[in-house]
């Protein structure tokens, strides 16, 4: 199982994983339970450039659709297409098996987000 307290989190319920340059992203458990049972995810193609705070998705589930916002700035290396395959997963395993994509970024891409203490406090606010 991830270690939740090494990630960093969005207040638009986004994780973000740091290795390198590359950051993997993906959206959190509080997420995924709001949005019940997901039934289609899209996502960027790689290559394409996103800004913090840009949508670059969306899930849709059988109670609504939502959009995904990046949570760090930089140029897409890669989506999870299993993902796309089984938008399932995002709701069985939303900090492993349901990152949603990698992406190459710059120093700093982590500032201003969120550890853990601070994220449970804001989802429970």
């Amino acid at each position: 199982m991830t270690d939740l307290t090494t990630l960093k989190y969005s207040e638009e319920h986004e994780w973000v994983a740091l290795d390198g340059s590359v950051a993997t992203v993906g959206i959190t458990d509080f997420a995924a339970d709001a949005l019940g049972d997901i039934v289609f995810v899209e996502l960027p193609a790689v290559g394409a450039t996103f800004a913090r705070g840009d949508v670059f998705g969306e899930a849709e589930s059988t109670k609504s659709v939502s959009e995904l916002y990046a949570p760090v700035s930089g140029t897409i290396t890669e989506i999870n297409q299993a993902v796309v395959d089984d938008p399932a997963l995002l709701n069985s395993s939303p900090f492993e098996d349901a990152w949603l994509i990698k992406v190459e970024v710059a120093d700093g891409a982590l500032d201003g987000l969120l550890d853990r203490d601070a994220y449970v406090a804001h989802t429970e606010g």
